[in-house]
């Protein structure tokens, strides 16, 4: 085994050098012995040709769930301060990188296969494109192509991110709504999109959900995923293809809506309207806005007659001081 022998003042320095070079050996821990650093290299002729020391020394494996953690593990410090959101959806690996890194993109992708063994395809993040929020993407490395099978809280979720949006830091808060649920509720679920929380919901309860989606490739998607998962189903999921605002218009109260609403739309007195005990309401909202919000769905509840506790909830952070919140809101008393 080889490894590089360096003073410990500069054992920042040169980590960043193996880092870049893609030299440094994950598997291995580095030791400190007295004024040296060992860390452990893959390529000792390449390692000798940088300058450095370059010594035989047994160091410690380090245990499989430690090799890596991220990419700060593998990539110099100047390239990961400067990467954007990472999601590893299904076997794609989707990424924010700027353009001025676009010539380090071997480099990235090599250190996202180590971290993601099971990545195929590696997306560059653009911008959110069209009436569906669709995120752009551009495959940067691997297969060519953007559809997958996400697994998700005991689910399968078939998802073409050319065409569809599809959120996976939401799984937790999929997990916490489907806990509140009970056996042989009525759910209304508006901008449904490839149904990730109804499938989570019919896995877990004995429902009967009604899914509104307008994208008509997440209907098409829709469908694909209820036949994937139909052997754990409890629930039924029935489908609409159509627009929120006009399909709800001729839908009855159920016992419980889930709006998982896209930015800049308000469905707030629609979705409420439609709902006989919960409503949870999810929107993006300045943290100086949140009490404003309660207060809005409050005399929100009034105007429709009916007497409501609110409790907001920060979901994920969206930009500074901005955030996913889901209002959960329990109605005490109907019209």
């Amino acid at each position: 085994m080889v490894a590089v022998r360096v003073e410990k003042r500069r054992a920042k320095e040169v980590l960043e050098i193996l880092k870049e070079k893609d030299l440094l050996d994950g598997k291995r821990k580095p030791i400190r012995d007295g004024n040296y650093v060992f860390f452990p290299v893959t390529n000792g002729e390449l390692a000798k040709s940088l300058g450095l020391e370059v010594v035989d020394i047994s160091l410690p494996m380090r245990p499989e769930r430690q090799i890596y953690k991220n990419l700060a593990d593998l990539l110099p410090k100047d390239i990961v301060e400067r990467l954007g959101r990472l999601d590893v959806i299904g076997d794609i690996a989707v990424i924010t990188i700027p353009e001025e890194l676009m010539d380090k993109v071997e480099l990235i992708a090599r250190a996202l296969r180590k971290l993601y063994p099971q990545v195929k395809v590696i997306a560059r993040r653009g911008f959110h494109e069209g009436k569906y929020r669709v995120r752009k993407l551009e495959v940067i490395w691997g297969e060519d192509r953007l559809e997958t099978i996400h697994k998700e809280n005991g689910v399968l979720i078939k998802i073409d991110l050319a065409s569809v949006f599809f959120n996976p830091r939401m799984k937790g808060e999929r997990y916490r709504i489907a806990q509140l649920v009970r056996d042989g509720e009525k759910i209304l679920l508006p901008f449904a999109g490839v149904l990730p929380y109804a499938l989570v919901i019919a896995r877990m309860r004995e429902v009967k959900i009604t899914a509104v989606e307008l994208n008509p490739r997440a209907v098409e998607l829709a469908y694909e995923n209820i036949e994937l998962n139909k052997r754990w189903l409890k629930g039924k999921i029935e489908v609409i293809h159509g627009d929120v605002f006009k399909v709800l218009q001729e839908l009855p109260e159920f016992d419980r809506v889930i709006s998982p609403t896209p930015k800049g739309v308000d469905a707030l007195s629609l979705t409420l309207s439609k709902a006989k005990k919960y409503l949870h309401y999810y929107d993006f909202i300045h943290e100086d806005e949140i009490e404003a919000f309660r207060d809005r769905i409050i005399e929100e509840c009034k105007g429709q007659g009916k007497e409501c506790s609110v409790k907001v909830k920060k979901i994920t952070d969206y930009k500074p001081h901005v955030y996913k919140v889901c209002a959960d809101v329990e109605i005490k008393q109907n019209r």
